[in-house]
């Protein structure tokens, strides 16, 4: 059990690492802050091998690191809501992870290719209500003049979050399919999930 514990603090670190390394190669970055990136697919690898309570950890992590290597922020809500809680949330994805787990096991692969997108459209989605929320609060004058706040911040964040969920979703659904043995955790009979 003690190696069991061992192996997964070590895995949420190396992928939390691999996250923020993952951060400064964007794809692409908007000038206001927010790339297209492939940040958000180890946190969901370790919220498709563990779970939820793991994945969200692991977010919180890279949350944490983000803070560390990036900081930018205008206001303590800021921070929780484009940071904490953005990162974090990421982690949801693990809500599905037994279903994915066990399509994958069964060599069900379209069936697991289903969830693996809901769990990365969930993760995705929770990070995405968040920056946007951020947005109408904080960043509202970013805007062009007669633009909705609102419509601002949904646009603004969804031209890097949709393809960012995308790209996450396709490599995911290639990379479990090919190599199902990354969501294969053995457990002893204490282990709990």
């Amino acid at each position: 059990m003690k190696t069991s514990k061992i192996q997964l603090m070590a895995e949420i670190a190396m992928c939390a690492a691999l996250a923020i390394v993952f951060d400064f190669l964007p794809l692409f970055t908007a000038p206001q802050g927010g790339s297209v990136s492939l940040t958000m697919i180890p946190v969901f690898l370790i919220a498709f091998r563990w779970g939820l309570k793991q994945g969200l950890i692991t977010g919180l992590l890279l949350a944490i690191l983000q803070l560390i290597t990036k900081p930018y922020y205008v206001h303590p809500i800021q921070i929780f809501l484009d940071y904490i809680a953005a990162f974090t949330s990421i982690g949801l994805a693990g809500l599905v992870f037994k279903q994915v787990k066990n399509n994958l096991a069964n060599g069900k692969k379209t069936s697991a290719a289903v969830y693996i997108i809901i769990g990365t459209f969930i993760g995705s989605l929770a990070r995405f209500i968040c920056h946007f929320i951020a947005g109408v609060v904080f960043y509202g004058s970013y805007a062009p003049k007669g633009t909705p706040v609102s419509l601002y911040s949904l646009v603004y964040n969804a031209w890097y979050m949709v393809p960012s969920f995308i790209i996450s979703a396709v490599l995911l659904i290639i990379l479990l399919s090919s190599a199902p043995i990354l969501v294969n955790v053995k457990k002893n009979r204490n282990q709990a999930a």
